[in-house]
Formats: C-alpha cells, structure tokens, sequence
C-alpha cells in the first residue's frame, strides 16, 4: 500500500526523533537534559549521627566493609568489624583509627563504616564535619557508593567523594565523581579542589547537594566543585538511584601510598564531629 506525502512525512518526523533520543545502541531512550528547577533542602536532618554517645558507632545507623584484599586500590590495611580500637565514639566524636600490627596477614588495621541498608539516599544536602589525619600513608574518605548497583559494576552505577584527602599532600582536599564515561581509570574524571591548610588540624564542613540536575561540592560553605546532569543517560548520571555513606581510613594504596608510608605517624586518627542529611524538597 502506497503512502501519501503527508503520511510518510510524518514517518520520518517520528523515526528522527527516536533516533535523536538514542544512545545509538539498539535505540535505548534517554532523556533530555533536566532543568535546574532551584532545589532546596529542608533545615533540619531527617538522618543524623551526632555521636553524643560512647562506645561502637550506632548500629541502627552503622554497618561495616571487613576486609583486607586490597580494595581495589592495592591498600594495605585489614578492615575491622565491631573493634573499638578501629572504630568508635567518644568525647561527642566518631573516631577512626588506623593502628600499625599484624593481622589477618595485614600490617595495618582501619575500619570502613557503612549505611548500606540504615540509611540509603536519594537526592539531598549531606553534611559531614571533620578532622583529617596527618602523616605520608593515610587516605581517609567520606563518600558514597551506589545500594543496588542497577546500572552494573563500578564504575558504571557511580560514586560520589564528598571528601577525599592524602597525608602527603596535607592542604590539597578533593571532592569527585565517578561514573562510566567520567573516572580516572580513563582520564576523564571530574573533580574539584581546595586548599585547606588546617584540614589536618581543625574541623571543617565538607558538603554535597545532591538533586536531579547536579552534585554540587562545597568546603565551609564555599562551593568547590559543579557535575551537572547532561541528560545522556547512565553513563554519564547514575545519580537516580539511592546511595548510602561510607567513611573510612585507608593505608598506603594506590594513591595514599605513591610517596610512601611514614611508620612512625601511628595510630592515625581520623575524626567525625557530624553526619546530617537533609531532605530535598521536591519542585
């Protein structure tokens, strides 16, 4: 059957637009870009820790990675669960603790704590204060991976580094994402940096605002850094799905360790005033 000029018109409209709304592999459909609609946050947490206690970190709130294969990164330290000589609270502060001795066929022990399945996120202001550790061979962490994973194994489901920091270079603090076609294993990851000079000896704020158009970094309230929703699907925003916290203390690795290890900086402590998340209110 033989169709009009109008009708076939209409055809070629409908299959550009599809085209046009592809990622080119097996015309997927992706989204245009989201509008910045202004978000804001509510001014009290909906999740805290405050640590106004004493003892293991909260485990209604807590959980922990436990491990010492390396991580990924070639680190060197064996993660601990539920050992207050790696992980605890006192004197209103959570402290991580990075001690120098031999177990589970580590040299080192540290401790990675969790909200995986306590406190799972999406979108939202996340706050946290503290205090780095000092010494050549540390690498303390606040960040944020993906609960679910939906989108496939990292880097593709993302992460989000609200602080990171490594003892060699003491007044260099960075905030970063990872995603697909954004990360360092390519070349192509987005970061931003800022020169604290008291980050090793006075508490400061390190804050992400997260909402379906970007992640914004800021340090003591000065914004840092910018990754803005480009509307190309996953591979460049995996941010549309929950991710919960994680804080940490890692030894030597790939970058924490490039200058070395300083074995006389231990026990290295690493300490969090705060964690409070704020909810996003919707547009």
């Amino acid at each position: 059957m033989k169709m009009t000029g109008f009708l076939v018109a209409i055809v070629l409209m409908i299959t550009t637009a599809c085209s046009k709304s592809s990622d080119g592999e097996g015309g997927v459909f992706t989204p245009s870009p989201p509008v910045d609609k202004g978000w804001e946050f509510e001014s009290t947490p909906f999740w805290k820790d405050e640590f106004e206690y004493t003892g293991l970190p909260d485990p209604a709130k807590w959980g922990y990675d436990v491990g010492g294969h390396g991580w990924g990164n070639n680190e060197l330290q064996y993660y601990t669960e539920e050992r207050e000589e790696n992980a605890r609270v006192e004197d209103g502060k959570l402290v991580i603790t990075a001690i120098r001795e031999n177990i589970q066929g580590r040299e080192y022990s540290s401790a990675r704590i969790v909200s995986r399945g306590k406190g799972d996120f999406l979108y939202g202001r996340f706050e946290i204060r503290a205090k780095l550790p000092a010494g050549r061979g540390t690498w303390p962490a606040i960040w944020m991976l993906p609960t679910d994973w939906e989108y496939g194994n990292w880097p593709s489901s993302g992460e989000i580094d609200i602080m990171e920091h490594v003892g060699y270079d003491p007044n260099n603090v960075l905030m970063s994402v990872h995603t697909e076609a954004y990360n360092h294993m390519i070349g192509t990851q987005k970061s931003g940096g800022k020169n604290v000079p008291t980050a090793i000896d006075s508490f400061h704020v390190y804050r992400i605002d997260w909402t379906p158009y970007a992640i914004r970094g800021f340090i003591d309230g000065e914004q840092i850094f910018t990754f803005v929703n480009e509307g190309k699907g996953y591979k460049t925003w995996p941010f549309d799905k929950k991710f919960h916290l994680l804080m940490n203390l890692a030894v030597g690795g790939n970058w924490g360790g490039a200058q070395g290890i300083d074995e006389t900086i231990f026990p290295a402590r690493f300490e969090i005033d705060y964690v409070r998340v704020y909810r996003m209110i919707e547009q």
